[in-house]
């Protein structure tokens, strides 16, 4: 996706969250700028979301993955994050939710 992407990771306990994220970023960073399959990517976004999942659902989250540029189509960024949040049972706060 050109704003976006999904990925599913298993986190031993003693990762936090925050420290990987910065580890994926920094790390791939320069990769994705010389790699030349992505011209147009300039950096990562300060911003990420992330939700925990069962284990039981993981092939399902992988095929979602897989299938995310079909899900577009008919869903925005905007859109499905905010479904993804609500389905969380998380009430979001209109004056934080995608901010810049």
């Amino acid at each position: 996706m050109p704003d976006h992407i999904h990925i599913l990771v298993g986190l031993h306990s003693t990762l936090s969250l925050a420290d990987f994220v910065k580890v994926l970023k920094t790390s791939t960073n320069l990769w994705m700028k010389e790699n030349g399959n992505f011209p147009d990517f300039e950096s990562w976004g300060e911003k990420y979301g992330a939700f925990t999942c069962f284990y039981k659902g993981k092939e399902s989250i992988i095929e979602y993955i897989k299938n995310q540029r079909e899900h577009h189509k008919d869903e925005s960024f905007t859109d499905e994050y905010r479904r993804l949040i609500e389905e969380s049972g998380i009430e979001i706060d209109e004056q934080y939710f995608l901010t810049d």
